[in-house]
């Protein structure tokens, strides 16, 4: 009676660990890319609290903004945000168009959000 050994040769074995091996990988690099997704998300979102405030801030004022640019600063979740307000005269006197744009640390743009304020 001759039993033979059953199993797995060191190929089959080599070519299931680099299967499983690339696999990792793969989940790996779709974890680290949703965990970069949300916080940039996160950091747009707060950058677009900001521009919202400062553009809140300029309407609630209640004064006719002149033309130039203006920087702000803005704390949001712990975070600073840096922008500038950009006014620009409008073909109709009585408007003005305001950009809020806000930055995030290395000078890249997060959000820029625009209004039209008027004379009051």
């Amino acid at each position: 009676m001759s039993t033979s050994a059953r199993g797995f040769t060191l190929v089959e074995v080599l070519v299931a660990l680099a299967i499983v091996a690339i696999a990792l990988g793969a989940g790996l690099r779709a974890s680290g890319a949703v965990t970069q997704n949300a916080q940039r998300l996160t950091d747009v979102t707060a950058a677009q609290w900001c521009a919202d405030n400062a553009l809140t801030e300029m309407r609630l004022a209640r004064q006719f903004p002149g033309v130039g640019e203006a920087e702000f600063q803005c704390q949001q979740l712990g975070r600073d945000y840096r922008g500038r307000l950009r006014t620009q005269a409008t073909p109709n006197p009585n408007f003005r168009r305001v950009d809020a744009v806000v930055l995030d640390d290395a000078g890249r743009v997060l959000v820029t959000l625009s209004t039209v304020l008027g004379r009051s």
